[in-house]
């Protein structure tokens, strides 16, 4: 019997998860394995930061979150330091997780860039570890992937719940649907299959 695996996804700000690693998460929520989340700041630069929390709550039922940690941040002001890293670690503390799933580095956003360091000191004993990637991630090469063929819509779903954000892709006329949708099927020929999800990892361990 595969033992049951606590998760925790943990983004910047609403929506980076849904981006970066929903199809996934939703596809490991229908194995029983138990989800959770992380989400530094509200996004208010982005909207408004109380509907954007609750757009955050309705597309994390979509995937199946048993709770979400808010960070209560200042969206583009999260700082870098020690207060950070201890804040990290509270949730992994009482989370257990097996695997944990946040931005990648290399961003031009700080606060995805920000995250990403605390997130590599507060996991240090954390065994398994990887980066996702967002519209805003560059240099991004990934060698592990995620067919989401089955859970794209899912996907699709949580992204639209973040009813705000959808049009909000700095490029004229174009949704963030049609950007992940894309996106999963670059990845998807990268991986030899229809659609995928693709992580970089800081550490990955493989049992034997």
């Amino acid at each position: 019997m595969i033992k049951s695996m606590n998760i925790l996804a943990i983004g910047a700000h609403p929506d980076d998860v849904e981006y970066g690693c929903a199809g996934t998460l939703v596809k490991y929520a229908e194995r029983k394995h138990r989800i959770f989340l992380m989400i530094l700041t509200r996004g208010e630069q982005g909207g408004n930061g109380n509907a954007r929390r609750q757009e955050q709550i309705a597309a994390a039922s979509l995937m199946r979150v048993e709770k979400i940690f808010w960070g209560g941040y200042r969206d583009t002001r999260i700082p870098l330091g020690k207060a950070l890293i201890e804040r990290i670690e509270d949730a992994i503390r009482e989370v257990e997780p097996d695997l944990i799933l946040v931005n990648h580095g290399d961003d031009t956003h700080q606060d995805h860039r920000i995250l990403t360091q605390a997130t590599q000191s507060a996991t240090r004993y954390v065994r398994n570890v990887l980066f996702f990637e967002v519209p805003t991630t560059q240099n991004f090469n990934p060698q592990i992937f995620v067919d989401i063929s089955d859970t794209l819509d899912q996907k699709v779903q949580a992204l639209e719940a973040h009813t705000s954000q959808v049009m909000k892709t700095n490029i004229k006329d174009l949704s963030i649907v049609e950007l992940a949708r894309a996106n999963a099927v670059f990845r998807g020929i990268q991986g030899r299959v229809k659609y995928a999800e693709a992580f970089t990892p800081l550490r990955l361990f493989i049992n034997i």
